[in-house]
């Protein structure tokens, strides 16, 4: 079963600085508390975090997911899951300078739970992942950007 979501926001903040703190994965435990470990495993020539090892608080149990990730400095990120806990993972932050000093974010993410869990997880409770997974991701961004 697979859940898909998409969600925007706008920041009040430039294009440059948006993207800078959603390209530091090792740093977005700070702002996604549900993240509770990453672990940089390669890097590219510009230091870019290109393959993580993350550690999510699933609420049943901690899932592990090796993610790849590309960057399209400074209008977007994308990833994928390589190996992990999930069946897949896929997602993508998308970045629009709106000339006034602004950024609109649209985060998008499908995630398919695989056999067992996708048993497990039925009707009300899509709903309440899609939320926590998908809709609440730029609203963590810009609070933790406009707030600190």
């Amino acid at each position: 079963m697979a859940i898909h979501g998409e969600a925007t926001t706008t920041i009040d903040r430039p294009i440059a600085d948006v993207f800078a703190i959603a390209a530091d994965v090792e740093g977005s435990p700070r702002w996604q508390p549900e993240i509770k470990d990453v672990e940089v495993l390669e890097r590219d020539a510009d230091g870019r975090q290109v393959l993580v090892r993350t550690l999510t608080n699933g609420g049943v149990r901690d899932l592990k997911a090796d993610l790849e990730f590309s960057y399209e400095e400074p209008t977007g990120i994308s990833w994928r899951q390589s190996k992990g806990d999930l069946k897949s993972i896929d997602g993508s932050w998308e970045f629009e300078d709106l000339g006034d000093g602004t950024t609109r974010a649209t985060y998008e993410m499908t995630v398919d739970l695989g056999r067992v869990l996708g048993t497990l997880i039925r009707g009300p409770m899509v709903a309440l992942l899609r939320r926590q997974i998908v809709e609440s991701m730029p609203g963590k961004l810009k609070g933790y950007m406009e707030e600190g």
